[in-house]
């Protein structure tokens, strides 16, 4: 959730509808630091803060040594069921509630070490055998763990290390004793057939091991721009009243190539949805899983056995590294406010984390440079001199905000500050709500004192264990008032500056064998290079993510001199323009993009309004576009219907393929494809063939066969849902890329040799230019074309 609980948002509403009116005007046209200055006192302990305490009870972050009971013995349990996968999820939350460093947590380890084992997942189980060891695991309990990692190493071809795991396992063996309990006899059978297994590998060695990725990556071709940090040569960073900081491009760009690679300056995990990982009946501990616990906290790196916090059970890792980079950075000042910032939400968090990682010396020069900024803009009116806006052409670049005194553009906390904050445009109410919300996390701070810690005073050791201090003060020192008005800033700054970092996320299967994914945000970023571009309903480039790093690339042919558009969300091929322009105006603009103005400026219909029309329930012609009241476009039949009946009728359809869904995910296949059918049956009675959600139904028909192994029946319907989403998105677009994606997987598995290959090759040409030849995508098109072109030649003739 990027703003705080709705709870919150309320509260801080009531307590600005109390304030005198006199008090609300002048909030409502300060400055940011005369709103810190008004408003810093207004979060009152018994009130506001005091609900902030018992909203932040809802989202406990601490360790829970009862919780981490119920985890390991949940684990235990879908381990003896042999769900592997649900047993890793488990124990990691398990480990993230017991306390470093005690037995507990290195058997949580040591459990699911076993698990991944069974998944096959030997190195990541190698490391998780080594956190047990170095977490003091059970003595006696050793042998059974020092068996496993010398399986996990022979399974890896490393038979020196293996006979030197089991050399210490015979050592710990003869240091114990002689024992004769069934479980030490089941040892010892297990050493005996390892110390054979890795003699047969030694007496006949294996041929050499190809390296993983074989398949060469593509090297993309990069020159760097002097003056934009990230930017291709290839573009230009221009100034004007009009567009403001905006890229062009200075020579021919073809499409796929790169425009720009750029690391966030900061980034936050967004929680997501849940997912249940088994029904476990109604228990005080939760079994869902988020973001949260699928990827790393720092990197973003997808986790498959997660490093935990020292001092909180929200925060996990992919590595001991990852977890100390950021408690040096930024998590040993959030790690006790983790309940603070769940409630606050995800820009709030942001905004906190950017002035962490900026520092303090830092924070305070810039923010005392815009003080000096409101000065001058304010004598320069006061003289009614016309304050421009517009850099000093004669400088170039230097001029432009954001731009340092050599006159580039860098991903630097300076271009974070300089981003456009829009405070005179965001409302009263809302400005209110994220200064409350901002100074309660500096009023926390104060009083958890981490202080020090902000303003980087003290050092890491001396700031690992926060001490509560003895005395408090309503009153906000100077320092904090500095940090709060730069986080007030950020937050206002993201309504119109937030990037979101989205992952392909698995939605579904079909029995393993072909993986449905799409879009999920996974995280909220400042990227300030990125945050140049400006808007587009119809962009010419796309924008692809690995963990914390953007990339641009051209998705159509620029010719030198065009400017370089993003779509900020609402493209023209799935929103109609007057819609568009509503959902835009949270950017404070009015969108007159060409596409937009091809719509206003023409009597024609927008694409979205023609594909995604309704047809008449009578003659089943289309239906004209009103209002309130459709009416057939037939004259010989001329009925009219009420939008809001149809609406109704496709929300209840909506509802019904959803079912089908349900029933797919319980196992229920056949039942799935009648609920199905039905749904297509009642949708062509009032909706036009090529509409989103008769594609949509396909592609659910295509993933159901996917399912039962019934590769022809599936490829059948997912051709047709592609020939639906090239009609909304374009042949080339990266729907159109995903689509086939699917259709290749369908068809490596039916063993359709010839249009497997061509499906593949189609799907990699779009997939390249949107989302890079490294992607993940791509390298699997690749391994499937390769295993197919691997087949007998006699194969290949009769395919």
């Amino acid at each position: 959730m990027a703003l705080p609980v709705e709870e919150w948002r309320l509260c801080a509403a009531r307590r600005w509808a109390a304030l005198e009116p006199a008090l609300r005007e002048r909030l409502a046209v300060a400055s940011l630091h005369d709103t810190l200055r008004l408003g810093c006192g207004l979060l009152r302990p018994e009130a506001e803060a005091a609900a902030l305490r018992r909203l932040c009870r809802r989202a406990p972050t601490g360790k829970e040594p009862a919780a981490a009971r119920f985890y390991r013995e949940e684990g235990n349990r879908l381990f003896g069921r042999r769900q592997y996968g649900a047993a890793v999820r488990l124990y990691s939350q398990a480990a993230s509630h017991e306390l470093p460093g005690s037995p507990e947590v290195s058997v949580c380890f040591a459990n699911r070490s076993a698990a991944l084992f069974h998944l096959g997942c030997f190195e990541v189980c190698l490391e998780d055998i080594a956190r047990a060891e170095s977490h003091g695991y059970p003595d006696r309990l050793l042998p059974k763990v020092l068996l496993r990692k010398a399986e996990c190493l022979l399974c890896l071809g490393r038979l020196q290390d293996a006979a030197n795991a089991l050399s210490a396992v015979e050592n710990k063996i003869a240091m114990d004793g002689i024992m004769t309990s069934p479980a030490h006899q089941t040892l010892l059978k297990k050493l005996s057939q390892l110390k054979t297994k890795i003699h047969e590998k030694e007496s006949c060695p294996q041929p050499a091991r190809e390296a993983c990725g074989d398949i060469q990556r593509k090297s993309e071709i990069w020159e760097e721009n002097d003056s934009i940090s990230g930017a291709s040569s290839s573009l230009s960073l221009n100034f004007d009243i009009e567009r403001g900081r905006h890229l062009v491009a200075i020579q021919d760009i073809h499409p796929g190539q790169n425009l720009l690679k750029e690391e966030a300056f900061v980034s936050v995990l967004c929680p997501g949805e849940s997912v249940l990982l088994q029904d476990s009946g109604e228990t005080a501990w939760d079994t869902r899983v988020t973001n949260a616990d699928l990827y790393c906290h720092r990197c973003l790196r997808q986790l498959l056995a997660s490093v935990p916090c020292r001092g909180c059970s929200y925060a996990k890792y992919c590595s001991q590294n990852c977890a100390n980079v950021a408690w040096e950075q930024y998590h040993r000042t959030e790690c006790s406010l983790g309940a603070l910032l769940l409630t606050l939400g995800v820009f709030c968090h942001v905004a906190l984390r950017t002035v962490l990682l900026a520092g303090f010396a830092e924070v305070s020069r810039l923010v005392e440079g815009s003080h000096d900024n409101d000065k001058d803009l304010h004598n320069s009116e006061a003289r009614c001199e016309h304050p421009s806006e517009a850099p000093d052409t004669r400088t170039g670049t230097r001029g432009i905000p954001g731009c340092n005194d050599n006159g580039q553009y860098q991903s630097s906390y300076q271009a974070v500050f300089n981003l456009l904050p829009h405070a005179e445009k965001h409302s009263p109410e809302h400005k209110f709500l994220c200064m409350l919300s901002v100074v309660a996390i500096c009023k926390q701070l104060q009083e958890a004192g981490l202080e020090a810690a902000v303003l980087n005073r003290e050092s890491s050791e001396k700031c690992s264990k926060p001490e509560i201090c003895e005395k408090t003060s309503d009153e906000l020192s100077p320092e904090l008032k500095i940090m709060a008005e730069a986080m007030l800033r950020h937050v206002l700054q993201l309504q119109c500056n937030a990037q979101a970092i989205t992952v392909m996320q698995e939605s579904g299967s079909g029995g393993g064998a072909v993986v449905n994914k799409k879009p999920v945000r996974l995280a909220t970023a400042f990227f300030p290079v990125l945050s140049l571009l400006n808007h587009s309903c119809c962009p010419n480039i796309s924008v692809s993510f690995s963990g914390t790093a953007a990339t641009v690339r051209a998705s159509q042919p620029i010719p030198s001199g065009q400017e370089i558009f993003h779509c900020y969300g609402p493209h023209r091929c799935r929103m109609r323009v007057a819609e568009r322009q509503q959902l835009l105006s949270q950017y404070f603009f009015e969108c007159r993009c060409q596409a937009c103005l091809d719509e206003l400026e023409s009597d024609v219909k927008s694409v979205v309004s023609m594909r995604n029309s309704f047809l008449c329930p009578s003659c089943r012609a289309s239906m004209q576009v009103g209002e309130d009241v459709l009416c057939c476009s037939n004259e010989a039949c001329a009925i009219s219907v009420s939008r809001e009946s149809l609406s109704r009728r496709l929300q209840d359809l909506q509802q019904q393929i959803k079912k089908a869904l349900e029933l797919l995910k319980d196992r229920k296949a056949d039942q799935a494809i009648k609920m199905l059918l039905k749904c297509q049956m009642d949708a062509g009675n009032f909706l036009s063939p090529k509409h989103l959600l008769m594609g949509e139904m396909e592609d659910h028909l295509a993933q159901v066969y996917a399912t039962l192994g019934k590769w022809q029946e599936a490829a059948r319907h997912l051709k047709r849902s592609i020939e639906i989403v090239e009609v909304h998105h374009g042949p080339s677009s990266v729907e159109i890329g995903h689509e086939l994606f699917k259709l290749a997987q369908i068809l490596f598995n039916g063993f359709a040799v010839s249009e497997a290959l061509s499906t593949i090759q189609r799907a990699e040409k779009i997939l390249s230019v949107h989302c890079g030849p490294q992607s993940t995508q791509i390298q699997e098109l690749q391994e499937m074309k390769t295993c197919l072109l691997e087949l007998p030649r006699s194969i290949l003739q009769r395919t």
